[in-house]
């Protein structure tokens, strides 16, 4: 796997792009209807302090600008460049700006790689005249860079028709349509980006890339983006690292959640482990904060922008009405939040404070009480956020239009008088109160299971922080093998044999080619056993009817070998048939499912999950890249939807999570010491009080033994 993002990073070439001495325009018209006329009219209106260089035969000036008729005649090799040009005429402009010595072009035109097999050639044909010429590229099919900061409106995008609002968050898109309403959304919440940058086809500078230099201006705190697809992961966790060692928040929407085209795999690890499964997992262990859609990403952005992360899960809940609380508590259950009831103390200071009919747990239930009284919401928050069992609060409420400016300065106090955060939820607010609000630089949103989200966002986030600051992570890397498509099965004695010796616990077990033998072994390892069947052709023994389980005698052996030998051959005809596998029967405990796979994007990831015959259908298992980090672990498992399995309920043993950690560690080792496993299904794997033992196995090697 080749990845452009292990080469190093062109931060002369990204300041000149952000932060420009000069700017020309080749193709430049006073036309500011099209798109190359609209630059130079931002750039003269929102106070671009460079150099201005429109480029055009047809013309002498533009907008008061002086205009060269190429870019030969130019002064001086503009610090970067916008290419405006029909597409069969870019490849020319761009090798004659890096004669000149231009550090970067913006590539407006579209008619590249989006557009087949001819776009394509001339999209490998810019790239070529760019590294002969030592320009960089961003783009082509891109609608620019706008820095609000310092009147770098560089861009043809209808967003710019008014002038972009500076703020502290910067975004970057791969989409330059819907990266614009992305950004008129934000404009319109208040929410300013100090940056909007488009990547485009991404020809050369990757997004990634351009944010990893925005992360270091120090009047951004966020940075967020709009990703179709990912051609360089070590930029993406090197972006993700940096992030967090900035403590400046990463919010990504990525689409492809239900991306079709996944491979048939031979293995259950592989047919599981479609690319948005695996992004997933390996964002959530990286810190990377994963939004579902442009409203969810506003919302998150927005809060990190005005609040600080929670120390820990303890949500607060102070409400004026019962089914909103059971509504965002559901929501937080669903989550992964806690609403833990306040302590006695609280609940004895909130008895005095709020009315006899209200509820002082949790959800805090002030009732409408607090119209006449707005100090009782201001109290009710200060003793709620003082529980230790507390680390954020949620206020929710609806309409008010009386009383907008005494809640106005409630949350005001609040602001001033608390450490801890709290987010405001204002169901029908007037819009001049969340204005207000918002300028103040206190979260408000007016949807209620939102506003759970972005708590769980915070918290993610919060956790992630704790997690990775200070800490060196193992690296990687290892390639993706080639010839991984046609990767065959070993045999299971021989694959047994590797996993033991990498620390992964397995069953005993042995080969046998006839039911005497196989008799014989099953008395030598143990009665209760097991015979399944052995064949390259069948990875999956149970589809094939190719198991028996339970066997107490050397009868029942013999049997069991006739009938899965038959089961198999009925099963696939013409299959290979080895023999079968015999094994003791091991005590049962929760099934897991334990796999490794080579991701084409981020190498070798390793998955847990819930396991057994219904892996598949119950589809809850995560991923990350190996080679993991022990803290890793705990990630992987709470991101289970039946994770409380594993802590033990009806009056089942919780899980040994030691054991199964060690096994997850052992096997993302393994994954980085051997290039040539292409994956490895492990289930189930039997977890119990007192350790792990898988019962089944499969190893697929491009280098079959």
């Amino acid at each position: 796997m080749t990845d452009p993002g292990a080469r190093t990073l062109d931060v002369s070439a990204i300041q000149a792009l952000l932060h420009p001495e000069s700017i020309a325009v080749i193709g430049a018209t006073s036309d500011a209807n099209k798109l190359n006329g609209r630059p130079l009219h931002y750039l003269r209106r929102d106070g671009y302090r460079g150099r201005i260089y429109p480029v055009n035969p047809n013309y002498e000036d533009v907008i008061g600008f002086k205009c060269y008729p190429d870019v030969e005649s130019l002064p001086e090799a503009p610090h970067m460049a916008i290419v405006a040009v029909a597409a069969r005429r870019v490849v020319a402009a761009v090798e004659a700006l890096g004669r000149k010595g231009t550090r970067i072009a913006i590539v407006f035109s579209a008619g590249f790689g989006e557009m087949g097999d001819d776009g394509q050639r001339l999209e490998r044909d810019l790239l070529d005249a760019a590294r002969e010429t030592g320009i960089r590229i961003c783009g082509p099919n891109n609608l620019g860079v706008i820095n609000a900061f310092d009147g770098v409106t560089a861009t043809f995008s209808q967003y710019a028709f008014e002038p972009p609002v500076v703020g502290p968050v910067a975004f970057a898109s791969q989409s330059g349509a819907f990266g614009t309403g992305i950004a008129a959304l934000a404009r319109n919440r208040g929410v300013g980006f100090g940056y909007f940058v488009n990547t485009g086809n991404e020809v050369d500078i990757t997004l990634t890339e351009v944010l990893e230099q925005l992360l270091e201006d120090d009047r951004i705190d966020v940075a967020a983006a709009y990703l179709e697809g990912l051609k360089s992961p070590q930029s993406l966790l090197r972006l993700a690292d940096k992030a967090i060692r900035l403590d400046k928040p990463l919010v990504l929407t990525k689409v492809g959640r239900k991306a079709a085209g996944i491979r048939a795999a031979a293995s259950h690890t592989g047919a599981l482990a479609g690319e948005d499964a695996v992004f997933d997992g390996v964002a959530r262990q990286h810190g990377i904060i994963r939004a579902r859609n442009e409203e969810h990403m506003l919302d998150l952005v927005s809060a990190f922008a005005t609040c600080s992360a929670p120390q820990g899960p303890g949500v607060a809940i102070i409400t004026q009405s019962g089914g909103a609380a059971a509504l965002m508590a559901d929501r937080a259950e669903e989550l992964g939040l806690e609403i833990p009831v306040l302590g006695e103390d609280t609940q004895a200071q909130l008895r005095e404070v709020i009315p006899p009919f209200g509820v002082p747990g949790n959800p805090v239930d002030l009732t409408a009480q607090f119209i006449a009284e707005p100090n009782v919401l201001t109290k009710s928050v200060k003793i709620a956020l003082a529980d230790p069992v507390i680390d954020i609060a949620v206020v929710w409420f609806q309409l008010m239009n009386a009383f907008v400016d005494e809640l106005i300065d409630v949350f005001l106090e609040l602001k001033r008088s608390v450490r801890k955060p709290f987010v405001v939820c204002w169901l029908a607010a007037p819009e001049a109160a969340l204005a207000r609000l918002r300028e103040e630089g206190i979260f408000v949103i007016g949807a209620t299971e939102r506003t759970i989200d972005v708590v769980a966002g915070l918290h993610a986030y919060g956790e992630a922080r704790r997690r990775l600051r200070g800490t060196t992570r193992p690296g990687n890397d290892t390639a993706m093998p080639s010839g991984t498509d046609s990767a065959r099965p070993l045999p299971s004695i021989a694959a047994r044999s590797l996993l033991v010796d990498a620390g992964i616990p397995l069953v005993d077990a042995a080969f046998a080619t006839d039911a005497d033998t196989a008799a014989r072994i099953a008395e030598r390892l143990g009665m209760p056993a097991a015979v399944k069947i052995e064949s390259p052709d069948i990875p999956h023994k149970s589809a094939a009817d190719g198991v028996r389980l339970g066997l107490a005698t050397t009868d029942e052996i013999r049997a069991a070998v006739d009938d899965v030998l038959a089961a198999a051959s009925e099963h696939r005809a013409g299959a290979r048939i080895d023999g079968v596998i015999v094994q003791p029967m091991a005590e049962s405990g929760t099934e897991l499912v334990i796999g490794l796979r080579r991701d084409p994007v981020f190498g070798p990831v390793v998955m847990v999950g819930l396991g057994g015959i219904l892996v598949e259908t119950l589809k809850d298992v995560t991923f990350a890249r190996a080679p993991l980090a022990r803290g890793d672990v705990p990630l992987m498992i709470e991101s289970l939807k039946g994770r409380a399995v594993l802590q033990g309920v009806r009056g089942q043993p919780a899980v040994d999570l030691d054991s199964l950690t060690d096994v997850l560690m052992a096997l993302s080792q393994f994954a980085v010491a051997h290039p040539e496993i292409a994956e490895i299904d492990l289930n189930p794997v039997f977890a119990r009080s007192d350790g792990v033992v898988a019962v089944d196995w499969l190893v697929l090697s491009t280098e079959p033994r």
